[in-house]
């Protein structure tokens, strides 16, 4: 069973969500939040798996919302949704922690797969938005990236590891991973795993912002 609170200004967007959640019998809804400070304050009281997240909300927004939730610390994820296919927010949300970002249009299946990668901790980026998304990573690197080689945390990687977060950054799925490196699927969720908690990444997404600041990677790289 996934746990949701579910955050939008909106009522009549917080009832459909909760019909469509609650007509599949693995998630619940545990709450509702029409702000973001309301999200910050149930989801430390609620405990959700994953915040069904809106990101223009009246006073704080779903970015800072998302922020403060990470920052504390908690078990709860955020899938960032939005009706504005506008590349900041997706650079804003995932800067901020999120684990996901959807358009409000996503067809009611790719919602529920979404909340449930989110959950299982997995990263979901609108397949739209997924290329102009690394573009836009590129973009708002400052300066000269990071020397990897003076990185503590990616010298604590094994050459296999680095592999591998070189793959993740460059957007390959597990199985185009495994296809590469020659290697089993489960050997790389393995690796991947490892990757993640040697790098302090809470996920895939997580792990290609580490990537792309440090160099490893860049838009439209084979």
């Amino acid at each position: 069973m996934t746990t949701v609170l579910i955050v939008d200004d909106h009522a009549l967007h917080r009832f459909g969500f909760r019909v469509l959640l609650e007509s599949v019998p693995e998630t619940e809804v545990v709450g509702e939040a029409s702000h973001g400070a309301e999200a910050v304050r149930k989801t430390a009281e609620l405990r959700p798996d994953v915040v069904l997240m809106d990101v223009r909300m009246p006073g704080m927004d779903g970015i800072e919302a998302t922020r403060r939730i990470v920052a504390s610390g908690g078990r709860s994820r955020v899938l960032v949704l939005t009706t504005f296919d506008r590349d900041e927010y997706a650079h804003s949300a995932l800067r901020a922690g999120a684990s996901g970002f959807l358009l409000k249009d996503a067809r009611p299946e790719e919602l529920l797969a979404g909340i449930r990668a989110v959950a299982a901790g997995d990263a979901v980026i609108a397949p739209a938005l997924t290329r102009r998304l690394l573009d836009e990573f590129a973009q708002h690197l400052h300066g000269v990236p990071k020397d990897p080689a003076l990185d503590p945390k990616f010298r604590s990687l094994t050459d296999r590891e680095r592999e591998i977060l070189v793959a993740i950054g460059r957007g390959w799925t597990n199985r185009e991973i495994a296809a590469r490196l020659v290697v089993a699927e489960s050997t790389v969720k393995t690796h991947i795993g490892r990757v993640l908690a040697k790098i302090g990444a809470r996920d895939r997404v997580q792990a290609v912002i580490f990537a792309y600041d440090l160099g490893l990677a860049r838009p439209h790289t084979d």
